[in-house]
């Protein structure tokens, strides 16, 4: 019997392979970054093919770092960088532009254009989105409306859209070439996504869990580019190359994957992920709950023919990406691990606060017109405030998202279960259980994303039984409990909201 689970994890500038065993602990990992490709202000790509090549390289590399074969793997899943939209050619299997990146906010003129009949949330009963250049759906638009000949291209069938778990389905299980899939040969790779994904395009009916045809008219997408919604743990296909003859049987947005490996199955069960953004996720159970705050209702995952599962979430489009900014634009920092240290060199924020609104601000705004601020600079301020005031808008930003949440589900969160690459910064984790007032936990397992499509994966093919054996795994590495006084604490987030509000109407 295989030991092991696999799974691809294609975040926004990196992508894992994370080899995992029963108990749910990483075995091996291996993990390289790609290119940010940003062509004007606000524009934001990423080459396909070079993350199809950092895929196969961190296969090889993960599988090697194991010592272990592809006939050792029940299965592997795939977790993404959700709403990133990849456009390409189905005979050969080249991508007709680049990958729009979700921060990417060229699709502004579209999105305002839409708004004009019915506002911002337009379609947000069916869709549970407001209008916003963060989905793919109007990235397909702009696609199909700027590179010369795709428009006919796609109405003749020639072309498909995948958000990056289809493109690297697609590729994985044969692509152009054509590959077994457990049923005989088929023409190409398998065209699906999960229902997870599906959700973040405004295009899928969230009660239906199908493409919705009203939609797709107004927004000029053709219903033959799209991949079919499936389950997020099933059998989809069986991988070719490295991966040969292991099933592919998770798929989930990075967010939802997260939410899965943190083990958030019951209705009232939170989590916060931290990495290029910040994502916090509520379970709601089997039925969709709209928000009245700023969040957006989702699909958190489907096993199988059991019902969906809901979910609302609060996006903060910039937390580590902050960081990766203070180091590759500014200098401020070798490495991200330097941002602690030299946050730590001062004792508070110095009096600033930093809005790093870069793509606009999302939840709970959702302003597409706003820009990054920096406010409350005076002489006294040095490079450890403005380390430390980066730092601290992530936590911030989450506080925001923590209050809509508990204003939209009626429930007060009681706890939040982190994850992500900014969890090992313990300044940030303890000033974060400070500013949200509630304990803050990190479990052993960090990568739960990974770990999310892997119990997709697992599940589908029997290596867990049932859920309960996933909740088994689950332990708790470290708590960070609140010292702040609550006086202190609300004067600071009074400031944080007013440094907010300089950043509206910035762009005209």
């Amino acid at each position: 019997m295989q030991k092991y689970v696999g799974a691809i994890d294609q975040g926004t500038t990196s992508t894992r392979f994370i080899v995992f065993d029963h108990s749910g602990a990483e075995v091996a990992i291996e993990q390289v970054e790609h290119r940010q490709i940003y062509p004007r202000p606000g524009w934001v790509e990423h080459d396909p093919l070079e993350i199809l090549a950092r895929c196969r390289e961190v296969i090889r590399g993960g599988l090697a770092r194991a010592g272990i074969g592809a006939g050792d793997l029940a299965a592997v899943g795939i977790a993404n960088q959700r709403e990133t939209t990849v456009v390409w050619d189905r005979r050969t299997g080249q991508p007709v532009y680049n990958a729009i990146v979700w921060q990417d906010t060229r699709t502004d003129g579209f999105i305002a254009e839409l708004a004009r009949d019915g506002g911002q949330d337009r379609f947000r009963s069916r869709v549970g989105l407001p209008l916003a250049t963060y989905f793919s759906g109007p990235k397909i638009r702009w696609v199909l409306d700027n590179v010369p000949g795709a428009r006919a291209r796609a109405e003749a069938g020639d072309l498909l859209f995948g958000t990056i778990d289809s493109w690297v389905m697609w590729n994985l299980t044969g692509g152009a070439a054509g590959a077994g899939t457990g049923s005989g040969r088929s023409a190409e790779g398998v065209h699906v996504t999960d229902v997870s994904n599906a959700s973040r395009s405004m295009l899928m009916n969230l009660r239906t869990l199908d493409w919705d045809a009203d939609i797709l008219a107004v927004m000029g997408v053709p219903r033959s580019m799209l991949p079919s919604i499936r389950a997020s743990s099933e059998v989809y296909g069986e991988a070719v190359g490295d991966l040969a003859g292991v099933p592919v049987a998770g798929d989930l947005g990075d967010q939802q994957a997260a939410l899965f490996g943190q083990t958030c199955f019951e209705p009232g069960e939170v989590k916060n992920t931290y990495g290029t953004g910040c994502f916090m996720l509520l379970n709601t159970g089997t039925e969709p709950v709209a928000s009245k705050s700023g969040l957006l209702t989702t699909l958190g995952y489907r096993i199988g023919t059991e019902p969906a599962r809901y979910a609302l979430e609060g996006s903060i489009a910039i937390a580590g990406a902050l960081v990766q900014w203070l180091r590759d634009n500014m200098g401020l920092i070798r490495s991200s691990d330097e941002i602690e240290t030299l946050a730590r060199t001062v004792d508070d924020n110095g009096g600033v606060y930093f809005v790093p609104a870069f793509s606009g601000l999302f939840a709970p705004y959702w302003r597409s017109d706003a820009r990054g601020v920096i406010a409350g600079l005076t002489r006294y301020v040095n490079r450890g405030h403005i380390a430390r005031a980066a730092l601290e808008s992530t936590a911030w930003q989450t506080r925001e998202v923590l209050d809509a949440m508990n204003a939209d589900s009626g429930v007060a969160v009681t706890a939040l279960k982190v994850d992500g690459g900014m969890v090992r910064n313990e300044l940030l984790m303890q000033f974060q259980a400070d500013v949200v007032g509630v304990p803050v936990i990190r479990p052993k397992v960090a990568e739960t994303t990974a770990l999310g499509a892997a119990y997709a994966a697992g599940l589908a093919v029997g290596f867990w039984s049932a859920i309960d054996d996933l909740r088994a795994n689950w332990a708790s590495d470290r708590e960070w409990r609140p010292t702040m006084d609550p006086a202190r604490r609300e004067k600071e987030y009074r400031l944080w909201k007013k440094a907010v509000t300089r950043t509206f109407d910035w762009v005209e």
